[in-house]
């Protein structure tokens, strides 16, 4: 098994951790990123986008002329898509854009994505996260003391729900703070460092076990 160090919010190193092979130390499956990526991505989209069709717009149940004998166009409502206020031609309708995502793909993405942070030395491992009180100050120095504050997207995976944490980051532009049964690999993929505590990683390990 490997091990990641852990460190304090100074930065400096109290241990290790030992985490398991294939969750922190695999071999990218870009095919499983992908795959993965797409289905968040559309299980985001409402599909609530609606158009009315020519049966849906009110009015138009009267011939606007005759058939023959105006010098015009022949025209059967006033509804119809080419004049201004009738239906559209093949517009969105209510949909479900929604995609099944098989599980071991699912695993493979998240293990692939943490592989990646670890390798590029991206992932922060910090004895404890706790605050006793709450105050955007204090985790701003916690960041600093870790050396990520200044990175463009801070990613914090907790074991649960911190209203301390929570409250002291939501301030803060470029920090996301997230428990453990929330992680996805669209936060994985685009934060620039993630930290994250040893009973997070130790809950983590067991949700794509």
């Amino acid at each position: 098994m490997a091990s990641l160090t852990v460190i304090n919010v100074k930065g400096d190193a109290t241990g290790s951790v030992s985490v398991r092979d294939d969750v922190f130390a695999v071999e990218p499956n870009v095919n499983c990123v992908r795959q993965a990526l797409l289905a968040y991505e559309a299980n985001q989209r409402q599909g609530t986008h609606s158009t009315k069709t020519r049966g849906m717009v009110s009015g138009g149940g009267r011939k606007p002329w005759r058939q023959k004998g105006t010098g015009r166009a022949r025209q059967g409502s006033i509804r119809a898509p080419q004049w201004r206020g009738g239906a559209i031609i093949f517009g969105p309708q209510p949909r479900d854009y929604r995609q099944k995502l098989n599980k071991k793909v699912k695993r493979a993405a998240i293990a692939s994505a943490l592989s990646d942070l670890v390798r590029q030395n991206r992932l922060k491992v910090v004895d404890s996260l706790a605050l006793d009180e709450i105050k955007t100050k204090k985790f701003l120095g916690i960041l600093e003391g870790i050396g990520v504050a200044n990175e463009k997207r801070v990613l914090v995976m907790l074991p649960q729900p911190d209203e301390k944490v929570l409250r002291s980051a939501r301030n803060l532009p470029n920090v996301l703070v997230i428990p453990v049964n929330n992680v996805n690999i669209y936060c994985l993929l685009t934060c620039d460092a993630l930290i994250t505590t040893p009973e997070a990683i130790k809950q983590l390990e067991e949700a794509i076990a």
